[in-house]
């Protein structure tokens, strides 16, 4: 790697001495910053808002310039990086191939340093020596360019415009001061933002108790939604009678008594479903003999036709 120019040498350790100037001028600026928002709190709680509000805007100023600072220290480190290639692209104009180093962002650095250095609202002797540098190694008509503006990044244009701050902007700057200081500005802000989190905490509170919810009101007009009765889920098949067995083979809890025999009805039956049929308990078959009619007289059944035509011939014989 060939050495490095005299001019190369000389713009790197002044390059060197200009990033921590611009370090401490952004300290300097917080700690004044800083010591002038107390101030507008104290203005804001003797209610001297108009004060403020003219006051505040320098505090405004301040911050833009820190953070112009800060851009500047950016761009003077790339410059400091990439320092080399100054000699490589004054040896491509010689020789008549071009510049070279619009894809190194040296060019956008020179630029913004040359645009900003006599329009800081700040003196950094540092930096008026590193524009004077880059303006010899550049030339003159880039000079000119980057003096109007051509080539200068958009941040670098925006934040030294000479205007007055926008009314917004103020009133947040007062607002975020008065909150971090306590101060209750606007008036009775600070109540009224402590009522409102006791009203989210007190609804948030009755909205976890875990009570029951109230049902809603349906558009006929009627109360909580109408719910089936257990009855009505309730899958009652029919049940055999009581001594019987169920399909599963177990018995079942709930008998329904078999209708007794009547004279219209002398041997009643129990349809079960299926086809089958159950018997009234005590009744049974009469056979012949008088053994069996004493059977039947003693369960209480009434005699069939059968029986008294049977029980007739006996008395014959």
């Amino acid at each position: 790697m060939p050495a490095a120019s005299p001019q190369t040498v000389k713009l790197k350790s002044t390059l060197r001495l200009l990033i921590p100037r611009l370090r401490n001028a952004q300290k300097k600026d917080t700690a004044l910053s800083i010591a002038a928002r107390r101030e507008m709190a104290d203005l804001l709680s003797q209610n001297r808002e108009d004060s403020a509000r003219i006051r505040v805007e320098n505090i405004i100023h301040t911050d833009i310039t820190v953070e112009l600072m800060e851009v500047l220290e950016l761009y003077a480190e790339l410059l400091l990086a990439r320092a080399g290639l100054l000699d490589l692209r004054d040896k491509n104009v010689k020789e008549g191939l071009g510049t070279a180093t619009d894809d190194t962002g040296l060019e956008e650095a020179a630029a913004a340093v040359i645009y900003a250095a006599p329009r800081l609202p700040r003196d950094v002797r540092e930096l008026v020596l590193v524009r004077s540098m880059l303006i010899e190694r550049f030339g003159k008509e880039f000079a000119m360019k980057a003096g109007e503006g051509v080539g200068v990044p958009e941040k670098v244009v925006n934040k030294l415009k000479i205007e007055t701050p926008k009314p917004e902007l103020v009133q947040g700057y007062l607002e975020v001061i008065a909150e971090t200081y306590g101060v209750d500005w606007p008036r009775h802000k600070l109540q009224l933002q402590e009522a409102q989190d006791e009203i989210d905490e007190e609804d948030q509170d009755d909205g976890d108790d875990g009570g029951a919810k109230e049902q809603p009101i349906l558009a006929h007009g009627g109360g909580a939604p109408a719910t089936p009765s257990k009855a009505q889920n309730l899958n009652l098949d029919l049940l055999p009678p009581r001594g019987q067995p169920s399909a599963e083979g177990s018995k079942s809890p709930v008998s329904v008594a078999p209708p007794g025999a009547r004279s219209d009805n002398p041997s009643p039956r129990v349809k079960l479903p299926g086809g089958g049929a159950v018997r009234p308990q005590g009744q049974q078959r009469v056979g012949g003999g008088v053994g069996s009619e004493s059977k039947g007289a003693i369960g209480g059944t009434v005699p069939t036709v059968d029986d008294l035509a049977k029980r007739f011939q006996a008395l014959k014989r």
